[in-house]
């Protein structure tokens, strides 16, 4: 029997010849990665076992990016708390200020993830980086405690689940289209501990912002990981960041799945995630006529810049709705400027939103766009659970970038077609 690509990564790092789902396994790690509210815990826990040292100050990253700069004096002492363990033990990819941005657009932008890798974060959205073709996942501080002492952690290999796409996107659909469908059909525990693998001759076409949405969104299905095989994309985009080797792993034509699921893109509307889940995916067309708040265009989803072309390209001339707040947030400082040199700053600006540094702030609900009792806010993060983005009476609508800047300047959820 075959293995998958995400057995066959597992297998390389635990140093054997062949993994099957459900063996628990020791692997190790190419890179460990925190925040500074989860980056904080872990270093107590650190501090706390008497450890000394970490594993190596080469391949861990700490990422300033939820409360940063310092919304309050607790975050303050977070941020210091993670500055002075990242100076102590000399940890070389450390983030903060002028330098940071949403950890999981951050990383890979910077090279620090490539194809093959094994990555443990203490973020559930770790899982972003399978969009590389890296098997990558969330932990708890306490795990990832371990992980900076050792370089390794343990865990059980997970079955595979098969998403085979096909055919060509319709206007305005983009990958977070196309998993707010797949999360739709098979619910918020559908992937339960699962590895959810995307593949099908309609991934040649997806772009890199496309594949990393995807693979961030697979924990909303409860996934383990999400994962794509590498291709001449995947190549282009990492050879671009990175001088280090790495391997491409692909998986085997009698690789064993828990199933498969085949999905024709051009049957795919834009979708939009009522509250309070994910799962609760409809078509555009069949959303009534929501009056909004709020609209948030960034976060570790869609804060890339082909989200921020796609929100300038519906923007560009127009204004937004009387009474709608409108934040764009590029989730880079590289990002943030290639914005500015294409004049999408400027759009974003004349069409009234505010304009953020890098921050994950308001898709948890942190700072910068915390909702009122009774606001709906349309946003084109993650997540969508109750009191997720501010008030538990408050409510968040899940969409793409297009429909998002389209629904601020309607002042209701609706798609550019209606512009």
């Amino acid at each position: 029997m075959g293995q998958t690509i995400t057995e066959k990564i597992l297998a390389a790092h635990s140093d054997s010849d062949q993994v099957k789902p459900g063996q628990i396994i020791r692997v190790r790690l190419d890179l460990a990665l925190a925040n500074d509210i989860t980056a904080p815990l872990a270093i107590e826990q650190f501090q706390a076992v008497g450890a000394s040292k970490v594993f190596d100050a080469d391949r861990i990253a700490l990422v300033l990016d939820h409360f940063s700069p310092a919304k309050d004096l607790k975050s303050a002492h977070q941020c210091q708390l993670v500055r002075r363990f990242a100076e102590k033990h000399a940890i070389r990819h450390f983030y903060e200020g002028g330098a940071a941005g949403i950890e999981h657009t951050l990383l890979p932008e910077q090279g620090l993830v490539l194809p093959g890798e094994l990555i443990l974060g203490a973020d559930s959205h770790t899982c972003t980086y399978g969009g590389l073709g890296a098997f990558a996942t969330g932990v708890g501080s306490t795990d990832l405690a371990a992980a900076l002492i050792t370089g390794e952690t343990w865990l059980k290999v997970p079955h595979s689940i098969k998403f085979v796409l096909k055919g060509k996107c319709r206007p305005w659909v983009v990958g977070k289209d196309l998993i707010l469908r797949i999360i739709g059909d098979i619910g918020v525990d559908g992937a339960h501990y699962q590895a959810m693998e995307f593949t099908g001759e309609a991934v040649k076409d997806l772009p890199m912002a496309g594949r990393f949405t995807m693979a961030n969104m697979a924990i909303e299905a409860g996934a383990k990981s999400g994962i794509f095989a590498a291709d001449e994309v995947t190549e282009e985009y990492v050879r671009q960041r990175a001088d280090r080797s790495f391997s491409t792993y692909e998986s085997d034509a009698d690789a064993s799945y828990v199933q498969v699921r085949e999905y024709d893109l051009a049957e795919i509307e834009p979708q939009v995630a009522l509250p309070h889940l994910p799962e609760n995916s409809v078509p555009v067309s069949k959303v009534d006529r929501v009056s909004l708040d709020q609209v948030v265009i960034g976060s570790c989803t869609n804060g890339w810049i082909e989200d921020m072309r796609a929100a300038a390209q519906v923007l560009k001339g127009r204004k937004t709705a009387p009474g709608v707040r409108l934040l764009i947030i590029p989730a880079t400082p590289s990002i943030y400027a290639q914005s500015m040199a294409e004049g999408l700053l400027q759009i974003f600006l004349e069409a009234g939103a505010v304009i953020s540094a890098p921050t994950c702030g308001p898709c948890l609900g942190g700072y910068m766009g915390v909702l009122a009792k009774g606001e709906r806010a349309v946003a084109t993060t993650n997540r969508n659970f109750r009191g997720r983005m501010g008030h538990p009476e408050s409510e968040v609508y899940l969409t793409n970038p297009y429909l998002a800047a389209a629904s601020a300047v309607l002042g209701r959820i609706g798609g550019p077609e209606e512009l």
